[in-house]
């Protein structure tokens, strides 16, 4: 009967839920924004669809989607899911569901996901209760709040979670809502003849501010407290939208994330010169009730770290702006407190004062700190060691300055102080170089000791270790490649990254580390590539990992299967990517691949290919001043070298590839990119021993089925004597590297 009694409570609490909770999203497909996460191919999604959610946490300001994801990962997992509320449960409440959770797993072999709904509002036992049974994986945390985790959530807690920031809500992700629930007649007013105008739409959008709560508060507030026309409709007019949601919330926590956020941004724009954004972040301050003298001490370190001695005075300037504000108080204290704001965002800025940091650095980590002899004391015992002997009075010589060093030994010629160009230390620059040339002039007379040796650092972590161990895998200077082919990459961790017919992880590993909310997708075009590096890859976490994706280099519509529908990718990369396709395909390979591209995509392709073959590099070696000339059966043959010649010719042709440089590159402006080229040899040498020989010349060889195609079998054999009367020779290559990076066309770099 209590079941019964339950299930009609259910009923009428849903009958009465407030708009904002009958509008609640069910399902992947009903969530709205967030797409920077959730969009297809993101790393959430796919974990949720695989139902591989591990520990999380999902952090961001109110109404932006943070419990409604947590019970759509609940409506779609096979695990058992139950929550608490952080401000309602204490250590009791979680030791039942842990001893919940874990008969559930003993018995049973269910896992438990445990949502816990402002999990910052634990306090520092309640989370340390928690975290054993989070380490051994009794329970999965997922976690929500609106404050910074790194701040307000366990450390350790922290460490075995992955972090999700949500943010506010764009206005056409609110609009969607607001159609939603006008048009929805079983959870919103689509059983009633409601008419919004577009005025007051705008407006319940604007002041909403990104928060979905407060926008469907606003407007089931508008639409219950209006009453309906004679002809039934309900108008809501900008009068009343002004009405239900009157002023725009200010998100401003003193010990939260707001409040570090806007100091933040108010002394980065004092030290970018910007006063405009510096009085609005102040009057966002002060309008939120921050304490002036908490505002004022960021102030005074500014005028240091930021201005220092560009204008000396600017430390003095807010010095007795907050004095006056003590003297004053408010409201009339607002004016030092803007008048100090102003005058350092106007003044000349250097950080010059940082290198007192660069001489804390050198003072930990130098051995050999001895005060030079000249400048020890001299009134104690400076006749018997001869301290303060050889010291130079400055005041005795003119403009008060001598050529004399002050540094120990072991850090003569360090510089700590770089004054910068502009305002007072700007003066003192040439000065100060002439006179630092003249004292390393001074120290080059005695010896100079080594400088000191420094720490590495930490172990990295697995997932840097593992890119580690990747690139040295494909040797140094495959990796110089890649570094050379990323250079210059904007990227953002929730990019997606596709690798077009990659032979090696060497192209992913740069994604995988700076991406790593958005995710990798590989594609091989060979069932061998596609083994290799699927056990290469397994030393990850299946949803850290990159997805590894076989492909038909026959079918160009074998990439868009194994896709998912409407999935996109940032960058499109590969090496030589369309070597192994037939000619006639690779431009339709192109189409399919640009069908793939976000609105900020990247192209960046790397055409590698030699400048010579095995005829030419031999050829060149024996044109070389002292190379050994080739003789066949021990006498000199000019027939030899005009058939080495010949086939160099040949190779010409043979070494080039499809399709060009100017032809990819021509295709890619058709399609509406702009595309930069940038090309440069790298010279290699190669040695000849058997392994090398046998690889061109032996049974099956690609090498030896060219030349069968164009020489007679006696200038092959011809041609096979005298490369092996070369073994052991270093041969000469050079290679041609060609990097195309395409933007669409109207997108800056």
């Amino acid at each position: 009967m209590s079941d019964l009694f339950s299930h009609q409570g259910e009923i009428n609490r849903q009958a009465l839920a407030p708009l904002a909770d009958r509008l609640r999203p069910r399902s992947l497909e009903e969530f709205v924004g967030q797409a920077e996460i959730l969009g297809p191919g993101r790393l959430l999604r796919r974990a949720i669809r695989a139902d591989r959610v591990g520990n999380l946490i999902l952090h961001g300001p109110p109404g932006v989607g943070k419990t409604t994801l947590a019970r759509i990962i609940a409506s779609s997992t096979r695990a058992h899911f139950t929550s608490l509320n952080a401000v309602l449960a204490g250590v009791k409440e979680l030791r039942l569901e842990v001893e919940a959770a874990r008969q559930r797993l003993e018995r049973h072999g269910l896992r438990t996901l445990l949502f816990i709904d402002e999990v910052h509002r634990f306090n520092a036992a309640q989370q340390d209760a928690l975290l054993p049974w989070v380490e051994n994986g009794t329970v999965t945390l997922i976690g929500a709040t609106t404050e910074n985790p790194y701040f307000e959530v366990n450390k350790a807690l922290v460490s075995r979670s992955r972090l999700f920031r949500l943010q506010p809500l764009e206005p056409r992700d609110l609009r969607v809502l607001l159609e939603r629930a006008l048009s929805d007649g079983e959870r919103g007013y689509g059983g009633r003849a409601v008419e919004l105008s577009p005025e007051a739409a705008d407006h319940l959008l604007d002041v909403a501010g990104g928060d979905a709560r407060s926008l469907l508060n606003a407007l089931e507030l508008a639409v219950e407290s209006s009453a309906a026309e004679a002809s039934g409709v309900i108008q809501i007019d900008l009068e009343i939208a002004e009405q239900s949601i009157q002023q725009r919330a200010v998100l401003y926590d003193k010990q939260g994330d707001a409040h570090f956020d806007t100091i933040s941004a108010f002394i980065k724009s004092l030290r970018g010169s910007d006063p405009d954004a510096a009085l609005f972040w102040l009057a966002r301050m002060v309008e939120a009730g921050e304490n002036p003298r908490f505002i004022f001490r960021r102030m005074l370190i500014s005028a240091g770290e930021d201005i220092g001695l560009a204008d000396p005075q600017a430390i003095v300037v807010v010095e007795a702006c907050a004095a006056a504000f003590e003297r004053v108080g408010l409201p009339e204290g607002l004016y030092p407190l803007a008048q100090a704001a102003l005058y350092l965002a106007g003044a000349e800025k250097s950080n010059s004062l940082l290198g007192f940091f660069d001489a804390l650095r050198s003072v930990r980590a130098s051995n050999r700190q001895e005060v030079p002899s000249h400048l020890r004391d001299a009134n104690r015992d400076g006749a018997a060691f001869g301290d303060g002997v050889g010291y130079r009075y400055p005041h005795a010589y003119a403009e008060h300055w001598v050529s004399q060093t002050y540094l120990p030994a072991a850090l003569q010629g360090e510089v700590f102080w770089l004054p910068g160009r502009l305002g007072w230390e700007g003066a003192l620059q040439n000065r100060l170089q002439r006179r630092r040339a003249a004292q390393l002039a001074a120290a080059a007379e005695g010896e100079a000791n080594d400088g000191p040796l420094l720490s590495s650092g930490p172990d990295d972590a697995q997932l840097e270790r593992w890119l580690q161990r990747q690139a040295a895998a494909e040797g140094e200077r495959l990796d110089q490649l890649r570094q050379r082919f990323w250079q210059g990459a904007d990227w953002r961790r929730q990019d997606r990254t596709l690798v077009v017919a990659a032979r090696s992880l060497l192209w992913a590993l740069d994604p995988l580390e700076h991406c790593p909310e958005g995710g990798v997708l590989i594609c091989v075009d060979t069932a061998a590539d596609q083994q290799r590096l699927q056990a290469q890859s397994q030393l990850l976490d299946s949803l850290s990992s990159p997805r590894i994706l076989g492909l038909d280099s026959s079918r160009p519509g074998s990439l868009g299967e194994g896709l998912e529908p409407g999935e996109q990718f940032e960058w499109l990369v590969g090496r030589s990517p369309f070597q192994r396709v037939a000619p006639e395909l690779w431009q339709r390979w192109l189409l399919e691949l640009d069908r793939l591209a976000s609105s900020r995509a990247q192209w960046r392709l790397l055409l590698s290919g030699p400048l010579l073959g095995p005829a030419g590099a031999l050829a060149e070696l024996l044109t070389r001043p002292g190379a050994p000339a080739v003789a066949a059966e021990g006498k000199p043959s000019g027939t030899w070298s005009e058939l080495l010649k010949r086939v160099s010719l040949m190779e010409g042709n043979w070494l080039a590839a499809a399709p060009e440089a100017g032809d990819l590159s021509a295709a890619l402006v058709a399609l509406g990119w702009q595309v930069e080229h940038e090309s440069w040899q790298e010279s290699l040498s190669l040695e000849l021993n058997e392994a090398t020989h046998q690889r061109w010349f032996g049974p099956g060889a690609a090498y030896r089925c060219r030349l069968e195609s164009v020489l007679k079998p006696a200038e092959i054999a011809r041609l096979d004597a005298g490369f092996r009367g070369q073994l052991r020779a270093v041969l000469p290559q050079r290679l041609l590297h060609q990097r195309l990076i395409a933007r669409r066309s109207g997108v800056g770099p």
